[in-house]
């Protein structure tokens, strides 16, 4: 969901400076806030005991992340990391509610970016369960391509060991599946980009 930062600041948010790798949220923290991108990138993962990391999401310009908890007035799922610096506005929890409460257009946005983020879910879950590691990475770039809107190639701005984060493969299979992949001319790998 992308609301207006005129907006926003109105209603109290603050726009904050975050570094890389710097920490948002971890999971199981209370939700207090609303967050919007307003530059930047962040990801929302949860990790196991070894430290292997399962992304549940990328959010970059204009983006909202970590919502629904603030709906149900329940905790973080996942923690939420900056990976490049950034620029993100907060909104206290309450005058959040308030606005999305007051406002039909705002709830029906609000439901569509929930409808759209459990249709992803449900997707990516059936790639890891029923397909190879080639069609999981497919199914990535797919989606990632169908976000940014571009109809001929898209340039991946994202790193092999992000793709094996969110695709649940080892970041050594994506290597190898990026490199037939390239030989199959499925996709294009440039200066260590994917491009596809």
């Amino acid at each position: 969901m992308s609301i207006d930062i005129h907006i926003l600041k109105s209603k109290g948010a603050i726009c904050k400076h975050y570094d890389k790798n710097e920490v948002i949220f971890y999971e199981d923290e209370s939700a207090n806030y609303y967050y919007q991108i307003v530059e930047g990138a962040v990801k929302m993962f949860n990790a196991n005991n070894e430290g292997k990391q399962f992304l549940q999401g990328l959010f970059g310009n204009g983006q909202s992340f970590g919502e629904p908890p603030l709906i149900i007035h329940g905790k973080y799922p996942s923690t939420a990391v900056v990976l490049k610096p950034s620029i993100i506005c907060r909104l206290p929890k309450e005058d959040f509610l308030e606005l999305v409460t007051t406002n039909l257009e705002m709830q029906y946005r609000l439901l569509e970016v929930f409808a759209q983020r459990l249709y992803s879910k449900a997707v990516t879950a059936n790639e890891i369960i029923n397909h190879t590691p080639e069609s999981r990475i497919l199914s990535f770039l797919d989606a990632y391509k169908k976000k940014c809107q571009s109809g001929d190639k898209a340039i991946i701005p994202f790193t092999r060991q992000v793709i094996a984060d969110f695709t649940g493969l080892r970041v050594e299979t994506v290597i190898r599946t990026l490199s037939k992949m390239k030989l199959e001319n499925k996709v294009d790998i440039v200066n260590r980009k994917v491009i596809y």
